[in-house]
């Protein structure tokens, strides 16, 4: 039997379906609204339409406009995450490593800057918990990095023999100090050295509260391996 010929072109043939695209595209609209808007100001339907989805879609995948804040968070947090242990295993860093590349990460990639701008009530990173519509965003990224803190600080307790070490108190209170010294670092008003100068004084505390040996030398930039789009 033969068939009909397909005429149709690219551009009008209809975009096969794929949930995982779809997602991307969702989420990537919605870090670039979010960015440049805020929270408040951008709707689903604003999603929707820069993603090219329906409505529906949002939810279907989401089922939230604030579960998927949660989810663009988590990724913000994934993505730091992989820039600081980079392709070592989680026994061999600690945190002069650590918090070395998390410094370059930002540096690198400015990833939090205009998020910052757009939602923060006082120009910092912490502010965002404090903005009821960015809270959800920020708590979901932060809870990432603690999560991988405390596996890190296992990880390096058990290989160092710090017995004193409490993993999940050590990072929940290293990803405030170290959070604090990047709002710090990277104000418009701060140099290259006192920039630099932060962040050796964050890795000599945090280092000093583990009871590892801090390293005087930065590492050579890794981050660019994390990239700095949402995943």
């Amino acid at each position: 039997m033969a068939t009909r010929a397909d005429h149709s072109t690219p551009e009008t043939r209809v975009r096969r379906y794929d949930p995982a695209e779809t997602r991307q595209r969702v989420l990537e609209a919605a870090n670039e609204l979010f960015s440049r808007n805020g929270f408040a100001k951008t709707g689903t339907a604003d999603i929707a339409r820069a993603a090219d989805v329906s409505e529906g879609s949002i939810f279907y995948h989401f089922g939230s406009k604030r579960a998927l804040q949660e989810e663009l968070g988590r990724c913000y947090g994934e993505r730091m995450c992989l820039a600081m242990q980079c392709d070592d295993r989680l026994q061999d860093i600690h945190p002069g490593i650590t918090i070395r590349r998390c410094f370059q990460y930002c540096e690198t990639h400015k990833t939090w800057e205009d998020l910052v701008q757009a939602n923060s009530t006082d120009g910092t990173k912490a502010g965002m918990s404090s903005n009821p519509d960015a809270e959800s965003f920020y708590r979901a990224a932060r809870q990432v990095v603690v999560d991988w803190m405390e596996r890190q600080y296992e990880a390096m307790k058990q290989e160092r023999g710090l017995s004193h070490l409490n993993a999940p108190i050590a990072a929940a209170l290293t990803c405030g100090v170290v959070g604090d010294a990047l709002d710090l670092a990277f104000r418009p008003d701060m140099s290259p050295e006192m920039r630099q100068e932060v962040e050796e004084e964050a890795v000599r505390f945090v280092c000093a509260a583990c009871g590892v040996e801090c390293p005087s030398v930065r590492e050579t930039p890794v981050a660019a391996r994390a990239g700095a789009a949402p995943a």
